[in-house]
């Protein structure tokens, strides 16, 4: 029986999201901007969606914006922010962002004469230095409240408070943290938060932007106006559907999380134990409850991989964005880890499923599936 621990990659669709979305596939075929009855009952649902998942991040439903996925969302808060609010061409991020937000900021930085403030990363990939990164000009700042790859939280309310006292706008790449940190905007204090449906059990291309009425920003997609003039073009209402009706499951699911922090903990205390050369990367208590990665000099992390799922332990190497690279981890060299280090990298996530019972077999097999390179 196959063990999946890759969640951070995707997760399976919850049967409920799915079945929600259905018959917005089949006999409820109605474009939304329609104004006859088919058209108005696909726009009542996705009206009601857009408000069950404007109740999840506690804002109002004029405040999100459903779109195809994280990489769009994040393209759309950064590019069009940026592009909305001029009071400087000054952006703060990091280099540990996810590919998303990275390109985005090159894109500025190439066609729009922006100019970039990259933080200061410590070893486990805390920012060090960043109310002195903040400028009169500051237009942006784009820092993830998670890191996909080591798991590793930024106190993003805090840093939005600061950006905010220089006048600058906050936006958080929050696709990881979906179910498992507590996104609510008013505590968080950001501006904008982007998400991704398929990473807690909505259909792959779902997604959402929550962008706050007090940011502006510019569209990146032109045409009938729809989503409030920021997303033209016939919007996905079984994907909205589906997506809200995930984020409704997430309310229990949320309980879930310390039980899951407590298996992370007994998983990377059993990897250490039984692997000689095992090292945990990113911080070993501020991290999110369902990730736990770890370097293992002198392996390669892809022939790990590969053993592991010989044995039935379906993991990943880092990002499943970069798939087909063979390029070190970009967020591991950001916080200080060598080339070659990188290369052996091997993340476990979790679903608020996942037990004991896996995690002992996991961490055995990796044991196993480590010592096969290991000469004695």
């Amino acid at each position: 029986m196959t063990i999946y621990l890759d969640h951070a990659a995707t997760t399976p669709v919850n049967p409920e999201a799915l079945q929600a979305a259905w018959p917005w596939l089949t006999n409820e075929f109605g474009n939304p901007s329609s104004s006859h009855e088919i058209g108005n009952r696909a726009a009542s649902a996705l009206n009601d969606a857009r408000s069950r998942a404007a109740k999840f991040f506690n804002v109002r439903p004029a405040e999100i914006t459903f779109t195809s996925g994280g990489t769009e969302s994040d393209n759309l808060a950064i590019v069009g922010l940026a592009l909305a609010n001029p009071r400087g061409k000054h952006i703060i991020s990091a280099k540990s962002e996810h590919e998303a937000v990275l390109a985005s900021i090159e894109f500025l930085e190439r066609v729009h004469g922006f100019e970039t403030s990259w933080l200061e990363l410590d070893e486990f990939g805390q920012v060090t230095n960043f109310v002195d990164a903040l400028r009169p000009d500051t237009t942006l700042v784009s820092l993830m409240i998670s890191n996909n790859e080591i798991g590793t939280v930024h106190p993003v309310a805090q840093f939005a408070e600061a950006a905010h006292e220089v006048g600058a706008l906050f936006h958080t790449d929050a696709v990881q943290a979906v179910g498992w940190l507590d996104l609510d905007m008013q505590k968080l204090g950001v501006d904008a938060l982007s998400v991704s449906g398929h990473k807690f059990g909505a259909p792959k291309g779902s997604g959402l932007l929550v962008l706050r009425s007090r940011a502006h920003a510019e569209a990146l997609i032109h045409g009938g106006g729809q989503e409030s003039g920021l997303r033209s073009g016939t919007e996905n209402v079984a994907w909205a559907v589906a997506l809200a009706t995930a984020l409704d499951g997430l309310a229990a699911a949320n309980l879930e999380a310390d039980r899951v922090s407590k298996l992370r903990d007994e998983f990377i205390t059993a990897v250490t134990s039984k692997v000689p050369n095992a090292k945990l990367t990113g911080h070993p208590l501020n991290r999110q409850a369902n990730i736990a990665s770890f370097t293992f000099a002198g392996v390669s992390g892809e022939a790990v991989l590969l053993e592991l799922e010989r044995r039935g332990i379906v993991v990943s190497s880092g990002s499943a964005c970069a798939a087909g690279s063979n390029d070190p981890s970009h967020v591991l060299l950001a916080i200080g880890v060598s080339a070659d280090v990188a290369q052996t990298s091997v993340r476990f996530s979790f679903s608020h499923h996942t037990t004991a019972e896996e995690l002992q077999k996991a961490a055995q097999s990796l044991a196993e599936a480590v010592a096969v390179f290991i000469k004695p």
